[in-house]
């Protein structure tokens, strides 16, 4: 199936669940701290990441290749999804004799300069993982036989060496640098801004300390996006506990050029029904989030593939006026969350566990032309939503 960027691709959706949603949010909202001034990621990236598809000892340089052809085969290349971003475990076990970072001989055999050449005349960008202490997080956790392949000691010779290689997106993951290595967050991840800053090659800074030090607070000049919590897993337990936390942030993010970062999107992965694929996205849209896949993207489901690929969701996420959705509504069984718009407002309702199909209702202050953004059409004045148990539903709201 290819996507239909015109509006949608066929849904085979029962008119009894046609999704009413219900929000809008203030248009004037606090003012974040200045972003930083690198001039890149004024809306929040797009792409696809090789860690949750294959995580660590499956990842190869074939992997890479399918992933950007079926990035730019199926269309969501065209829908926004730019970044090829190589996770953990690309690295070969130990630095070459100059202390260079290498690739893994037998999963890489073509080098990482060539991967990137290749995902670029996909007509893509391409990112790639490092550490700013001695170990990954995969030689902690999945066994990784690697040693002194963290970027400690070699920050300058790291970032020459990625804009050598034609890198344009760093994901820099935290992976216990304090306990390993005495580190400070903050110190370490702006040694690293300031090598990137130094480089001819523009490189998109993004950091991943898991929430644990509010990053939020600090992170707008140091980097792009930052992790604003622990991994996301393909539960719905999980995407309810990622959002529950992101109320609390939210006046941290926004354009130009500084997003708080819920981690990747698990659509399409674990026990996530296609329901809680689309509300899980809806709320990563309304709260300006980063939207990495983090599946086949050549294997995605026809639901799945019109759920990442839904030009209007897009839209929501990407929208210049870049406010990310508060909550402003919450109740048994239900939550209701808004974002500003530059045409108005956007919002989400989302149906908790354990409840039937129940209306949820919003008195939203003006007059409001509604448009559902799953069904692709404008559905009158009314702002309710009848919802199945784990659904969503994502209205756009202008004014009349």
């Amino acid at each position: 199936m290819r996507l239909d960027h015109g509006i949608a691709a066929k849904q085979k959706t029962s008119p009894l669940v046609l999704l009413l949603v219900v929000l809008t949010w203030l248009l004037s909202l606090p003012t974040a701290a200045p972003a930083l001034a690198n001039g890149l990621a004024g809306t929040p990236p797009m792409g696809w990441n090789s860690w949750n598809q294959v995580r660590c000892h499956d990842l190869t340089e074939d992997v890479v290749r399918k992933a950007a052809d079926a990035l730019a085969d199926t269309g969501l290349r065209d829908a926004g999804y730019q970044y090829v971003v190589v996770d953990d475990c690309w690295q070969a076990p130990t630095r070459a004799a100059d202390g260079s970072l290498r690739a893994d001989p037998t999963r890489f055999p073509h080098g990482i300069a060539e991967l990137a050449d290749y995902v670029h005349s996909r007509g893509l960008l391409f990112g790639i993982y490092a550490v700013p202490g001695s170990r990954t997080c995969a030689m902690a956790n999945d066994a990784y036989p690697a040693s002194g392949i963290g970027s400690l000691g070699h920050e300058r010779q790291d970032a020459e060496t990625f804009d050598r290689w034609g890198v344009d997106y760093l994901k820099y993951d935290w992976c216990n640098a304090d306990t390993v290595d005495g580190l400070d967050r903050k110190a370490a991840f702006e040694k690293m801004r300031d090598e990137l800053a130094a480089l001819p090659r523009p490189i998109v800074y993004a950091i991943s300390e898991y929430g644990v030090s509010s990053p939020w607070t600090w992170a707008r000049p140091v980097a792009n996006l930052w992790r604003t919590t622990n991994d996301l897993v393909a539960t719905w337990d999980s995407v309810l506990a990622t959002i529950d936390q992101q109320a609390a942030v939210a006046v941290h993010s926004g354009s130009p050029g500084g997003w708080n970062d819920p981690d990747m999107l698990q659509v399409g992965n674990g026990t996530l029904t296609a329901d809680e694929s689309r509300a899980h996205f809806s709320v990563w849209a309304v709260l300006n989030a980063p939207l990495f896949a983090g599946t086949d993207p050549a294997k995605l489901s026809d639901a799945d593939l019109a759920t990442l690929g839904n030009a209007e969701a897009i839209a929501v996420d990407q929208d210049f006026a870049g406010g990310q959705g508060r909550r402003l509504d919450a109740g048994p069984g239900y939550q209701v969350g808004g974002t500003p718009g530059g045409e108005g407002g956007s919002g989400v309702v989302l149906q908790t566990p354990a409840t039937p199909p129940a209306t949820v209702s919003a008195s939203i202050p003006g007059s409001w032309n509604v448009r559902d953004l799953w069904a692709h059409r404008d559905v009158g004045t009314d702002v309710s939503a009848t919802l199945r148990p784990h659904q969503a539903a994502l209205l756009k709201l202008t004014p009349r």
